[in-house]
């Protein structure tokens, strides 16, 4: 029979690893058990839960919940609709923040009122396929999982279940992001500290929402009901809508993202399956991980900078003037045509001296 494992691994590597002897917990369960526990309550992007900067004291476990949620999602204005696949009903999933050296718990929760089997791969861990093999769980199920942060950065996690299910849950809104802080906080490339007054996370999703006869977007009623109109269009490499948070418009108007002149913003930006260049008009990045590893120096100054697919990245800008800035997705016609744009609105005092109207519109001079 043809397995999951099979499919996500190859049958030779499947072979391989049934092969092996079984393995002994490394972790000292002792001293695990003795260290101090933490509960997080998550919440929904672009905000992130509460957290220190800088470490206060050793490592912790760190306990995280979440709940997988199969909903219907307004994608557009549309009213085009996504029957989506969601950790605790937000498209991307929670930000989670620990720091270097702490263990991350989740308990993931699939309740009887779903209808598909899911999972959680990190691309933070270490060890069975960033724990997706550990975590698969059927309708009515739950799971906790346990990981070591031992690498600093931002990074994925999605939903990973085998075979061609895999694309189909990440492009159905099934990915978020964890960042893993160094113990002393982050640091430029003189080892100097670096830190920000507000975090925002933005997670860039392509949806692949097939058309009937008449052009017009199928809406269904199940994510299993559209799934083979689905990869169809899947296959042809073309998503219908590039959005920022699940849906576009859902960080511009009333939801825009706030801040004051002055005031340094950390924006983490995650897309867990096409590469992507965010770029904020009006602004730069003061300092940037475009990979998303802070073991390694940031980037200054950056107009665009580059996330690949399956990854995410992390920028630092302090904001000098006030008004609105259009955060991008520098393919501009994924911005404007397919929904990939936020906005920042900035109060504060306007600075003459970095930029100034000299002289209003008005009728060509002639002479």
């Amino acid at each position: 029979m043809f397995t999951r494992r099979q499919a996500l691994m190859g049958v030779a590597a499947a072979a391989a690893l049934a092969a092996m002897p079984p393995l002994t917990a490394a972790a000292n369960e002792a001293d695990i058990a003795a260290l101090p526990r933490e509960k997080v309550s998550l919440v929904a992007p672009p905000f992130v839960h509460d957290h220190e900067q800088v470490a206060a004291g050793g490592p912790k476990v760190m306990e995280f919940t979440m709940t997988i949620k199969e909903l219907p999602v307004v994608i557009d204005d549309e009213g085009t609709t996504l029957q989506a696949m969601t950790y605790d009903g937000s498209i991307p999933g929670p930000l989670m923040v620990v720091h270097e050296g702490d263990y991350v718990e989740l308990t993931l929760i699939n309740p009887d009122t779903n209808s598909l089997p899911h999972n959680i791969d990190f691309h933070a861990s270490t060890g069975a396929l960033g724990g997706g093999e550990l975590t698969l769980v059927n309708p009515g199920e739950q799971v906790v999982l346990r990981f070591k942060a031992t690498r600093t950065g931002t990074f994925v996690y999605h939903c990973a279940p085998g075979g061609p299910m895999i694309p189909w849950h990440v492009v159905s809104g099934m990915s978020g992001a964890i960042m893993i802080l160094p113990r002393d906080g982050l640091k430029n490339e003189m080892g100097e500290p670096i830190t920000y007054d507000k975090v925002y996370y933005v997670g860039e999703n392509d949806f692949y929402i097939p058309r009937d006869e008449n052009g017009h977007f199928i809406n269904y009623d199940s994510a299993g009901e559209g799934y083979g109109d689905m990869v169809e269009v899947m296959r042809g490499l073309t998503p219908t809508h590039v959005v920022f948070n699940g849906a576009k418009g859902a960080l511009t108007g009333e939801n825009a993202l706030k801040a004051k002149v002055g005031e340094t913003v950390l924006i983490v930006h995650s897309q867990a399956n096409r590469d992507t260049r965010p770029h904020l008009i009006g602004g730069h990045g003061d300092h940037v991980w475009e990979a998303g590893k802070f073991a390694n120096p940031p980037s200054k100054d950056l107009e665009t900078w580059f996330i690949r697919g399956g990854s995410a990245g992390a920028a630092t800008y302090t904001f000098l003037q006030p008004g609105i800035y259009a955060y991008v997705n520098h393919n501009l016609i994924e911005a404007v045509e397919l929904g990939a744009t936020a906005h920042f609105v900035v109060e504060g005092d306007w600075d003459d001296d970095l930029m100034k109207q000299v002289a209003a519109p008005g009728p060509i001079q002639t002479n």
